[in-house]
């Protein structure tokens, strides 16, 4: 009798309804079995459905299905986590360029007060000498500290630059004219 009530019950659920309904089953088992067994005397106080125990083949399926869901999970959630470093990354990039650059103006900044300051000390001392004298001088001796420096390093290949009176004169003329030039424009 209890089979026929789990006949009906049943096929009407979906696999994973039918565990999730165990009890409800249990109850309409229950039920069926008190009205039978009534009549003989016999008091049906609780059925209790231990198990549901589907065909070998359904119950690989469900797992293959519960596999593939875990896995889609896991491969967002693992997208997210490569997506949220990529971003960290990039605005700790993005910092570290906007950083840099403060720096850099600032060292700029240090550069030119320092070049001003030793214009003007070196002019007080030395009299008759121009700004323009000056510079032309720090510009020769970065010149040659440049020279010194590209010379020094073991990496470094061979660098062709025009010397001589003239070609010197001329890199300072042309360093003075971009710095006149950069001056008109801001």
């Amino acid at each position: 009798m209890h089979f026929v009530v789990i006949r009906a019950s049943v096929p009407k659920l979906e696999l994973d309804s039918a565990f999730e309904q165990k009890n409800d089953i249990a109850k309409a088992v229950e039920d069926e079995l008190e009205k039978a067994m009534s009549a003989y005397g016999f008091e049906i106080v609780q059925t209790l459905i231990v198990d549901i125990e589907p065909d070998a083949q359904v119950k690989r399926a469900m797992n293959e299905i519960n596999a593939a869901a875990r896995l889609r999970v896991a491969a967002n959630e693992k997208a997210e986590a490569e997506k949220i470093l990529q971003i960290k990354k990039a605005e700790g990039e993005a910092e570290s360029k906007y950083l840099s650059g403060l720096g850099i103006a600032r060292q700029r900044q240090a550069i030119v007060d320092g070049l001003r300051d030793s214009v003007l000390a070196f002019s007080e001392s030395v009299p008759g000498t121009t700004a323009k004298d000056v510079m032309d001088m720090v510009l020769v001796t970065q010149y040659f500290d440049t020279m010194k420096e590209i010379g020094a390093s073991s990496k470094s290949s061979a660098v062709f630059v025009p010397h001589g009176p003239g070609a010197v004169r001329d890199i300072a003329t042309q360093i003075r004219d971009g710095l006149l030039q950069a001056e008109v424009t801001k």
